[in-house]
């Protein structure tokens, strides 16, 4: 029986997610025409680590996934991963606890009647 590459807690859309990002790095190594090899050797990975990166095995650390993305030269889309601005529903539940308005502090009177400036 094959040995399954992908944690057994780990969720059903997360696993379907990580073979198509792993696909997605094959067929990105494929068109820059980098031997698995070379491309291990740069992101400093043994070769077995890279198969598993394309078969979208969890158990590889988001670091490498990472690095490899950095030596295909595609790093800067890792960074807009949980972007704020592309998060829908955070900020619809941020919206939803905003008050209602605003009430200014009050301001503290001076008894004296100057207005506190020496």
């Amino acid at each position: 029986m094959p040995k399954t590459t992908s944690l057994p807690s780990t969720p059903i859309p997360v696993r379907r997610a990580l073979h198509k990002l792993g696909q997605d790095i094959r067929n990105a190594r494929l068109r820059r025409r980098i031997p698995t090899e070379i491309l291990a050797a740069r992101a400093s990975i043994s070769r077995m680590t890279l198969y598993n990166v394309e078969k979208g095995d969890a158990s590889v650390s988001m670091g490498t996934y990472a690095t490899i993305l950095f030596v295909l030269g595609m790093i800067d889309r890792v960074g807009n991963l949980a972007d704020a601005t592309e998060d829908i529903l955070g900020r619809q539940l941020e919206e939803e606890r905003l008050p209602k308005r605003i009430r200014l502090p009050r301001k503290k009177s001076n008894p004296q009647g100057t207005s506190g400036i020496s």
